[in-house]
C-alpha cells in the first residue's frame, strides 16, 4: 500500500538538513506500523511524505501504486481524501462546537448536510465522545480533543490513518483511550502509521520500524501476549 523507494529529503543543499536519507521501506495493507526514534529522526517527515505535504529531493514514495510525486491538484485531493491524518496539536475550531469540527472534511467533499452529520456522529461514538457532540472544544481535556481530532480523521472513512505524536503530552489514561480508539480501526482493516517516542503503547503483534538520523535502522516485531494458562486446582 505504501511504498518508499530509496527515498531522501533535504530540506537545503547543507547535508546536515537531510530528514531522509535512501529509505526503502515497503507497508502492506492493514498493517499496523508504529515510528521510533527520537526528536530529528525522520519520522514526522515520513508520515507528511506519504500525505505528500512534502515530496522527496530524490526517489519516490507510492501509495496505492500512484507516485505522489507525480500526482496533479485532482490526484492529490483524492489521495488525502483516503488518509486520515492525526497531528500533536489538534487544531481544532474554538468558535464551532465538537460536531461542526469533526463535520468539516464532510463539507468540504460535498457530502450532504444529513449524511454529513449521521457520519460525523457516528465518528465520535466510536471514539466515546457523542456525549460532547455540543461541547466547546476549548472545554475538553487534551485527551478528549485529541480524540475529537481523531473522530475529524476517521470521518471520511480513510484506507490509511497518519498519526504523528498523537498521544505525546497525555497522562497515561487519556493516551490509552487514544490508542484504543486506533486500534479500534486498525481492527476493521484500517491501515495505521503511528509515530512516537513512547515505547509503552506498543501493540502486540504490530510491526516498529526504527529511525535515526533520517535513516532505517530497525525493522522489527512486538512480540504477542503470551497466553495465559490456568493452575489447576
Amino acid at each position: 500500500m505504501i511504498e518508499f523507494r530509496h527515498v531522501t529529503k533535504r530540506y537545503a543543499k547543507d547535508a546536515t538538513t537531510t530528514a531522509l536519507f535512501d529509505l526503502n521501506l515497503s507497508v502492506a495493507k492493514g498493517e499496523l506500523v508504529f515510528l521510533a526514534g527520537p526528536s530529528g529522526a525522520g519520522k514526522s517527515t515520513l508520515l507528511k511524505m506519504i500525505a505528500a505535504v512534502e515530496r522527496p529531493s530524490s526517489g519516490s514514495v507510492e501509495v496505492n501504486g500512484q507516485d505522489i510525486g507525480r500526482l496533479n491538484a485532482t490526484g492529490l485531493a483524492y489521495l488525502r481524501r483516503n488518509l486520515g491524518l492525526i497531528l500533536q496539536q489538534q487544531r481544532l475550531l474554538a468558535d464551532r462546537p465538537v460536531l461542526a469540527n469533526v463535520l468539516l472534511p464532510l463539507i468540504v467533499t460535498g457530502t450532504p448536510r444529513d449524511e454529513a452529520e449521521k457520519r460525523a456522529r457516528a465518528a465520535l461514538d466510536k471514539v466515546g465522545l457523542l456525549d460532547k457532540a455540543q461541547a466547546d472544544p476549548l472545554s475538553l481535556s487534551g485527551g478528549e480533543q485529541q480524540r475529537v481530532s481523531i473522530a475529524r480523521a476517521i470521518v471520511n472513512r480513510p484506507q490509511i490513518i497518519l498519526a504523528d505524536e498523537p498521544t505525546a503530552n497525555l497522562d497515561r489514561v487519556s493516551a490509552g483511550k487514544v490508542i484504543d480508539a486506533l486500534k479500534a480501526f486498525h481492527a476493521v482493516g484500517v491501515t495505521c502509521l503511528i509515530s512516537t517516542h513512547d515505547d509503552n503503547i506498543y501493540q502486540p503483534g504490530a510491526r516498529v520500524i526504527h529511525l535515526a538520523q533520517g535513516r532505517l535502522v530497525g525493522d522489527t516485531q512486538v512480540p504477542q501476549a503470551a497466553p495465559q494458562t490456568q493452575v489447576a486446582s
